[in-house]
């Protein structure tokens, strides 16, 4: 495993740059039954990613990335259920995880630095997804399952339209059932897709 020069922010990330990865594509010629894995290539664009391939990366370490959807999914529908639901029938997830991650900061507070409304902000929305390790936290686990029975029954298309987009898309185009699961993979399998087109695997098939 080795660092290419890429890696995630809070608010962004460092682009590949292949220019700047010369040197250290080149070293890999001198070991023709081994292959580079790059570390923490999260968050690169399709485009970016296919360079690293080209370049030499067999292998394309993701994490964060996954996880973020995964996040991002399960916001969606969220907000959603704000602006559908009243608040007694609502699961809360957002308050509730953030409760979760004040409660026990262990997993992000060496991780998130700032004003006190600056780690608030980190806290859901970073990059590094410190989140994740609290997916597994009971109260945080009942508040999913609570927000996916809320909607088994689907998502109103005006709701879904506003806040997963492409989801919505794919429910139109009857590619995707409108149920919270499929929905919250959707969204990850969204990031995947550009893991497919970096490694060509369409053409692979």
């Amino acid at each position: 495993m080795v660092q290419p020069g890429v890696e995630e922010k809070d608010d962004g990330c460092v682009e590949y740059d292949r220019g700047k990865a010369r040197e250290l594509c080149a070293a890999i010629r001198d070991y023709p039954n081994l292959v580079f894995e790059g570390h923490s290539t999260d968050y690169q664009t399709r485009y970016k990613l296919r360079e690293l391939v080209e370049d030499g990366f067999g292998i394309l370490n993701v994490g964060p990335a996954l996880t973020y959807a995964l996040r991002e999914g399960l916001f969606a529908l969220s907000y959603i259920e704000d602006a559908l639901l009243p608040k007694e029938k609502r699961s809360n997830f957002r308050q509730v995880l953030d409760a979760a991650m004040v409660e026990e900061p262990k997993y992000w507070k060496n991780h998130y630095f700032g004003s006190a409304g600056e780690i608030a902000l980190k806290r859901e929305y970073s990059f590094s997804d410190r989140c994740r390790y609290y997916l597994a936290n009971e109260k945080v686990r009942q508040s999913i399952n609570m927000l996916m029975h809320n909607f088994d029954d689907g998502v109103p298309l005006n709701l879904l339209s506003q806040f997963m987009p492409i989801q919505y898309t794919a429910v139109r185009y009857g590619e995707l059932e409108n149920h919270p699961k499929a929905l919250v993979l959707n969204r990850i399998e969204n990031t995947i897709d550009d893991y497919l087109y970096a490694t060509r695997q369409k053409e692979l098939k």
